[in-house]
C-alpha cells in the first residue's frame, strides 16, 4: 500500500483521476475498433483496392495520365465512403455498448462507490463478491470463504481457493494464491482486493493472444465467408479466361490487363462489408430503441435465426418479484421464530443476494430482530451444497446459532432431528416423508419452498464448515412468484415466430409445470438433473428436442443441453443472468442475458436484454430477422445484375473488334451502381420475410445467380445485337449506350429482387428510392455531363434511347417473371426436403449451417 500510496479507504477522487490520466483507462481489447485512422487504414487494405492501385500505376507507366487520375478518383472516393459507413456504425455500436459497460465496486473518498471498469486503477480497493468479473490484478487484503474461477487463465477448472498471505514472487499464476487476476471470475464468498496492475499491464494481456476464448465462428459469418469464396472462384476464373482470350486475339496488353482487373472489381461485392457494418449496426440501434443491446454484431444474424428459446422460468416467465408467502413451522404452522431465523440468515449474509432473500430482508420487521443479534460467521452458499448457513450470536453469554437455508432437500441431509412444539427430535422414516409431501404439495400449488435448520454451539468453540451437520429441521419458507400478466400471448406471438420454449430451471418438477400449465406451455416429456446426470451423450441428443421441461437442472448439466439442442439441428441460445449460466451463454450460438446480471453473465452474452420481458425479445428477432434480410438483399442485387452484366461483358470482348466498356467506364459503372446499395439497411422489409427464421443458403445463392446471370446476359446480348445490326453503333456510341443500358438494369434489378412480392406492391425506403432515381437521372444524362469526354462518352441518337427504353422495360419484366419461378421452385425443393426428413432434422450438409437454440 506505501508503494502505491493508499490505504484500505482507497483513493480520493481527485487522485483517481490523475491515475487514470497517468495510466490510462483500464482496457486492452476493443480500442482500436473505434479509431478513424485504423478504420479508414482498413479500406486500403483491401485486395481490390490493391487491384485498382495497379491499374493506375500502370495506365500512369504507359503514359494514359488521365485514365490514371479516374481510377485513382473512383478508389479515393469508394474507399471515403466505405469509411464513413464503417466508421459511424462503429462508433454507434460502442455507444450502444456503453449501456451495459462493466461495473465494479471500490473505495473512494472513504465511501464505497460503483464506478466503469474502465476507470480503476493501480491503488483502488475493491469489494468483490460472488459473480463478479474481476478487472484487475490484485492483491487479498481480506477474504471470506473466496474462490475465484481461473479457467481463463490456467485451464484449471475447478475454483481456486483464495486469501490474504504471502506467495512467492516466482510462483506461477495457479500457485498465487492471495492475488487475483483481470478476466477471472468470483464463485463465491467476498474479498477485498488492492489493485496492482490494470489495462495492458495486467497478466491477462500479456498473454491474451494465446489464452483468449476463440469466439465460435456465426452461421452469418459462415455465410458471409462461403459466398466470398465462390465469387473469388468465378472472378478469377473469369478474368484469367478474358485475359489470356485478348491476348491471343492481339489485344494491346495494357488494355486487356486493365479490362480483366476491371472486370474483377465488377464481379465483386466491394460494398459488402461497409454495407454488412452499417445493416448490423442500424439493426442495433432498432434492437435498443426496443430493448435489446448487441454486443457482439454477428450475433443479430443467430437471433433472427433461432428456433428454440431455452431460459429459466424466474423472472422471465414469472413477474421476478417474488414475495414470501408464508414462514411455517415443520407441521406447516405459521411460526414467527422461523421467520426471525430466515431474516437473519438473509440478511447477514454478505455474498451474491438473490431475489428470495431480498424479499425476507425487506420484511417490515425484519430490522428488529438484527438489533438483538451479532453476525460471527457464514458458510456462503454454492451450487454444490446448495445452502447458506450463518453463525449468529444473541448476547455475549448465549452460544452460536447456527441458522441454515436452502433446498429442501439439501437441508435435509444435513439434519438429523427435528424441531416440533419447542423440543427436538430424531427424523425416521415416517417424519422424512411427511416433510417430502409438504414439500412436493406446495410445490405443485406453484410455490417455491425451502427448508430452515438451525444448530445451537457453545460460545468458545471455533466456527468451521463442519458444523453444518447434525443439524435441527424448523420449518420451511414459502415464496410466491406468479406468471406475468399476458404471457401465454407473449409464448404465443414467438410461436407464430417460429420459435419454441425449453424451460431450463434449478426449481422441481411440480413447480415448474404447475407454471407451465397456468401459461399454456407444453409440459408433454419432463427430464430431471437426476435423470440427464444418467444419460449418455447420445441418448441425451436423441430426447433433447422433444423434452418441454427440464428440472432440478445443475449448473453445468445446462451446456450439455444446449450441445444436444445444437446437435438436432437447431439455432440455439441460452436466456440467463447467473454466475452458474456462465458456460452455457458461451456455448449457445445466442447468449442472452439482462442489464441486471451478474458479470460473468453478462461478459459471456452476445445480447442483452434492458427488461427481461420475452416480448422484448421478440421484437429484437424481429429487427434481428430485417437485419438479415437487408444484407440477403445486397448479396441478391449483386449476383443478379453484377453477375450477369460482367460476364456479358467477357464474352463480348471476345467477338468485338473493340472493348464493350473501357477499364474506366466499368470502374464509373460499378462506383454509380453501388449508390443505391447504401441505403439497403434503411429499407422496408416485408412481413413475409421476418415471420420465420430464415438462413444462409449458399446453393441457392448459386441457383439465384445462374439464372439472374443468364436472363441479364440474354437481354445484354439482344442490346449488343440491336446496337451493332440495327443502330450501327461506332464503338464510342456502343460503349456510351451500353454503360447507360447496363447501369438503368442494374438499378431496375435492386426494386425487383428486394421483395418477393410483385416489385409494385412493396414499397422500398425513401432513401432507397432518392438514391435510385438520382442515380438514373445521372445514367441518363451522361453523355451530357461535364466528365463525359473524360471517360469516352459521347451523344446518343434519339433511336437508340427508344430501343434501350424498350429492352430495359422487356427485362424489368422478364425479371419479375424469373423471381417468381426461382421462388416458387426454391419453395416446391425446401417442401420435398422436408419431407425426406419428417422424423429427423437435419443439419443441412449442403449449406453447412444449423438451426440455433436459445436460452
Amino acid at each position: 500500500m506505501s508503494e502505491l500510496t493508499t490505504t484500505a479507504e482507497g483513493l480520493s477522487s481527485i487522485e483517481a483521476k490523475k491515475r487514470l490520466a497517468a495510466v490510462g483507462r483500464n482496457s486492452f481489447s476493443e480500442a482500436s475498433g473505434t479509431s478513424a485512422i485504423a478504420t479508414l487504414a482498413r479500406q486500403f487494405r483491401s485486395p481490390l483496392v490493391l487491384i485498382l492501385v495497379f491499374a493506375a500505376g500502370a495506365s500512369a507507366a504507359v503514359g494514359e495520365g488521365h485514365e490514371s487520375i479516374i481510377i485513382t478518383a473512383i478508389v479515393l472516393a469508394s474507399c471515403l465512403l466505405s469509411f464513413t459507413q464503417e466508421y459511424g456504425a462503429s462508433k454507434a455500436v460502442q455507444a450502444l455498448r456503453e449501456v451495459v459497460a462493466h461495473k465494479a465496486t471500490v473505495m473512494r473518498d472513504g465511501e464505497e462507490i460503483s464506478v466503469s471498469a474502465s476507470e480503476i486503477v493501480p491503488g483502488d480497493v475493491l469489494h468483490l463478491s460472488a459473480g463478479n468479473l474481476i478487472p484487475a490484478d490484485g492483491i487479498i487484503l481480506e477474504a471470506r470463504d473466496f474462490n475465484v474461477s481461473e479457467s481463463a487463465l490456467t485451464g484449471e477448472t475447478f475454483p481456486a481457493v483464495k486469501s490474504p498471505g504471502i506467495s512467492d514472487v516466482a510462483a506461477g499464476l495457479a500457485a498465487r494464491s492471495n492475488s487475483v487476476f483481470t478476466g477471472t471470475s468470483v464463485r463465491s464468498g467476498t474479498a477485498t482486493v488492492l489493485v496492482v496492475r490494470t489495462g495492458r499491464r495486467t497478466e491477462f494481456a500479456s498473454i491474451a493472444a494465446v489464452i483468449e476464448r476463440r469466439i465460435p465462428e456465426t452461421e452469418f459469418a459462415r455465410g458471409i465467408r462461403r459466398f466470398g469464396y465462390l465469387m473469388t472462384e468465378i472472378m478469377l476464373a473469369i478474368v484469367i479466361l478474358v485475359l489470356v482470350a485478348n491476348l491471343l486475339l492481339h489485344r494491346p496488353l495494357i488494355d486487356s490487363l486493365l479490362f480483366s482487373l476491371a472486370l474483377a472489381v465488377g464481379l465483386t461485392p466491394e460494398l459488402l462489408p461497409a454495407i454488412i457494418s452499417v445493416t448490423l449496426a442500424r439493426g442495433a440501434r432498432a434492437m435498443a430503441k426496443a430493448g435489446v443491446v448487441v454486443r457482439r454484431l454477428d450475433a443479430i444474424e443467430n437471433l433472427g435465426s433461432m428456433d428454440l428459446l431455452c431460459t429459466d422460468k424466474t423472472g422471465t416467465l414469472t413477474e421476478g418479484v417474488i414475495h414470501l408467502d408464508g414462514c411455517l413451522d415443520a407441521e406447516g404452522k405459521a411460526s414467527q421464530q422461523v421467520a426471525v431465523w430466515a431474516r437473519l440468515n438473509a440478511t447477514l449474509q454478505t455474498g451474491l443476494k438473490n431475489p428470495l432473500d431480498e424479499s425476507i430482508a425487506s420484511a417490515e420487521d425484519a430490522t428488529d430482530c438484527l438489533a438483538h443479534y451479532v453476525k460471527v460467521d457464514e458458510i456462503p452458499y454454492d451450487f454444490i451444497r446448495k445452502r447458506l448457513s450463518v453463525i449468529v450470536r444473541e448476547s455475549e453469554t448465549s452460544g452460536n446459532l447456527v441458522v441454515c437455508k436452502g433446498a429442501v432437500q439439501n437441508v435435509l441431509e444435513v439434519c438429523t432431528s427435528i424441531l416440533v412444539s419447542n423440543s427436538s427430535q430424531s427424523i425416521d422414516a415416517r417424519i422424512r416423508a411427511d416433510i417430502e409431501t409438504r414439500f412436493k404439495t406446495w410445490s405443485g400449488q406453484g410455490y417455491r419452498v425451502l427448508g430452515l435448520a438451525i444448530r445451537r454451539l457453545s460460545p468458545d468453540r471455533a466456527c468451521t464448515r463442519q458444523d453444518e451437520t447434525d443439524l435441527c429441521f424448523a420449518g420451511f419458507l414459502l415464496f410466491l412468484d406468479p406468471p406475468k400478466q399476458g404471457m401465454a400471448e407473449t409464448l404465443a406471438s414467438l410461436a407464430s415466430r417460429g420459435i419454441g420454449i425449453k424451460v431450463i430451471t434449478g426449481d422441481n418438477r411440480y413447480v415448474a409445470a404447475h407454471l407451465a400449465e397456468s401459461i399454456g406451455l407444453a409440459k408433454k416429456r419432463v427430464i430431471t438433473g437426476q435423470q440427464l446426470a444418467r444419460m449418455t451423450k447420445n441418448a441425451l441428443f436423441a430426447v433433447a428436442s422433444k423434452t418441454d421441461l427440464f428440472v432440478e437442472i445443475d449448473p453445468n448439466q445446462k451446456e450439455r443441453i444446449v450441445e444436444a439442442l445444437q446437435s438436432r439441428g437447431h439455432v440455439v441460445g441460452y436466456l440467463g443472468d447467473g454466475i452458474n449460466d456462465a458456460p452455457a451463454l458461451h456455448a449457445a450460438d445466442v447468449g442472452i442475458s439482462v442489464n441486471s446480471a451478474v458479470d460473468v453473465a453478462r461478459e459471456a452474452a452476445d445480447i442483452i436484454l434492458l427488461e427481461r420481458d420475452l416480448g422484448v425479445l421478440g421484437r429484437g428477432v424481429d429487427d434481428g430477422r430485417k437485419t438479415f434480410a437487408n444484407t440477403m438483399k445486397y448479396i441478391s442485387i449483386t449476383t443478379s445484375a453484377n453477375f450477369g452484366n460482367m460476364v456479358s461483358m467477357a464474352l463480348a470482348s471476345l467477338f468485338l473488334p473493340f472493348l464493350p466498356l473501357l477499364a474506366k467506364q466499368i470502374l464509373l459503372n460499378n462506383f454509380l451502381s453501388d449508390l443505391p446499395s447504401l441505403a439497403i439497411s434503411t429499407d422496408n422489409v416485408d412481413e413475409d420475410q421476418t415471420r420465420m427464421p430464415r438462413h444462409w443458403d449458399i446453393a441457392f445463392i448459386r441457383r439465384f445467380m445462374l439464372t439472374f446471370g443468364l436472363v441479364s446476359s440474354f437481354f445484354d446480348f439482344m442490346t449488343f445485337g440491336f446496337l451493332i445490326f440495327v443502330a450501327h453503333a461506332t464503338a464510342q456510341t456502343f460503349q456510351t449506350a451500353w454503360f447507360i443500358e447496363s447501369l438503368i438494369t442494374e438499378l431496375a434489378i435492386v426494386l425487383v429482387v428486394r421483395t418477393r412480392k410483385a416489385f409494385w406492391q412493396s414499397r422500398p425506403s425513401a432513401l432507397l428510392v432518392w438514391l435510385t432515381a438520382g442515380t438514373f437521372l445521372v445514367a441518363v444524362a451522361t453523355p451530357i455531363l461535364p466528365y463525359a469526354a473524360w471517360f469516352g462518352f459521347v451523344p446518343l441518337p434519339l433511336p437508340i434511347m427508344a430501343g434501350l427504353v424498350a429492352i430495359t422495360i422487356m427485362y424489368l419484366i422478364a425479371s419479375e417473371a424469373t423471381k417468381h419461378l426461382v421462388l416458387l421452385w426454391h419453395t416446391r425443393f425446401l417442401h420435398a426436403r422436408r419431407g425426406k426428413s419428417t422424423h429427423q432434422l437435419s443439419t443441412r450438409p449442403e449449406t453447412g449451417y444449423r438451426t440455433v437454440c436459445c436460452a
